[in-house]
């Protein structure tokens, strides 16, 4: 296998800290976004949607979506499970994962990419140019904080987001929440549950 990604995006982050938590190893290439190396001719044929992270397998099947390749990865490395134990547990992380994907991950992401005039003419990930819209970025910047209350509230009685355990959907709201700060967003204070949420995570990997 070998595994293009990034390690500063957002996306690629998922992955890396999913691996890391499992001591998961495997040959890596960094595929340079700032210099926009994902829309060159040498990655459009690993990945035509030149997107990263891509998990290239030993048959040349190329997994893009970050669920797909942590799926993949935790049928072969099922030590450490990060992605439930049961089928309940299963659905529980991925509904979460799809959930934290559409709202903070998105909005976040539709701040960045109709905003950064790195991203003029890239309003979405992918080889097709698409303006910017900064309407998109004001009904990002709306839908943040709401997310968060309700995040607050869901940790109010739950110690990781996806039940009883850590897991792939608690890696993702760490990755999201740490993508806000590139927008200048942040977890407000009285959400204190989501803070102190945060902290757990982020001493798992301490």
């Amino acid at each position: 296998m070998k595994l293009y990604t990034y390690d500063p995006a957002p996306n690629a982050r998922r992955v890396t800290l999913f691996m890391q938590y499992k001591g998961i190893e495997i040959d890596t290439t960094q595929i340079d976004m700032i210099a926009l190396e994902q829309l060159g001719d040498g990655y459009k044929k690993v990945n035509p949607e030149c997107t990263v992270p891509a998990l290239v397998l030993d048959d040349a099947t190329v997994l893009t979506e970050v669920v797909g390749i942590c799926a993949y990865l935790e049928a072969l490395y099922p030590d450490k499970p990060l992605m439930g134990s049961s089928a309940l547990e299963r659905a529980l992380v991925i509904s979460w994962d799809h959930n934290l994907y559409m709202g903070i991950m998105s909005a976040t992401a539709g701040i960045l990419r109709n905003t950064s005039k790195g991203f003029v003419n890239r309003g979405l990930p992918g080889p097709i140019s698409l303006p910017q819209i900064p309407e998109l970025a004001e009904r990002g910047k709306l839908q943040i904080p709401q997310l968060l209350a309700k995040l607050n509230e869901h940790l109010s009685s739950n110690q990781w987001v996806a039940g009883d355990n850590f897991s792939l959907a608690d890696i993702d709201l760490m990755v999201s929440i740490d993508f806000m700060a590139w927008v200048k967003q942040s977890v407000p204070d009285q959400c204190e549950q989501l803070k102190s949420w945060y902290e757990r995570a982020a001493a798992v990997f301490a």
